[in-house]
């Protein structure tokens, strides 16, 4: 008995390990090009960016390659500029940020999504969302970079997920 559980354990080992190379996600790679020169990335007044706000989009380009790009596949993303939706009004302290309906998210990025040694799409885009305060957003109020998120997910799902799936 004691040797077909043994046995059954080395092959339960065996398969999950298969299956888990299986399922790992794509290569992921993400470069912020002179952060310092953004429009604004920060969230106080003025030019340049907060690392926070670096790494929060970092993060969520992070979950959506994870979500999205299979095995096999590398996506690199040059992040060229920065726009966060509204602006941080220079008479208020702390962290007050003025939403507008004409102060919507922007960014500049370059990507280059690869399947093993070939290039399946690769472009420049200034990508935006005009209609950020119109519909359903699914990152709450407590997200300051609900907007931000709502428009990488559009343009993932746009440039990448149907290169990827079809």
């Amino acid at each position: 008995m004691s040797r077909f559980v043994a046995c059954a354990v080395a092959m339960l080992a065996t398969l999950g390990s298969a299956l888990a190379a299986e399922s790992q996600p794509g290569a992921l790679t993400i470069t912020f090009i002179h952060p310092e020169t953004y429009q604004d990335a920060s969230k106080s007044y003025g030019y340049g960016s907060d690392p926070q706000v670096l790494d929060a989009i970092r993060q969520h380009l992070q979950k959506l390659a994870v979500r999205e790009l299979p095995a096999g596949y590398s996506l690199s993303i040059e992040i060229l500029d920065i726009d966060l939706v509204g602006y941080a009004d220079w008479r208020y302290q702390g962290n007050v940020r003025v939403i507008r309906d004409a102060t919507w998210p922007r960014m500049t990025l370059r990507y280059a999504l690869m399947h093993g040694d070939e290039t399946i799409a690769s472009s420049q885009e200034r990508i935006n969302n005009m209609n950020f305060n119109w519909g359903v957003n699914l990152y709450g109020y407590g997200d300051p970079l609900r907007y931000e998120k709502a428009m990488l997910d559009d343009w993932f799902a746009r440039a990448i997920t149907r290169h990827v799936h079809g």
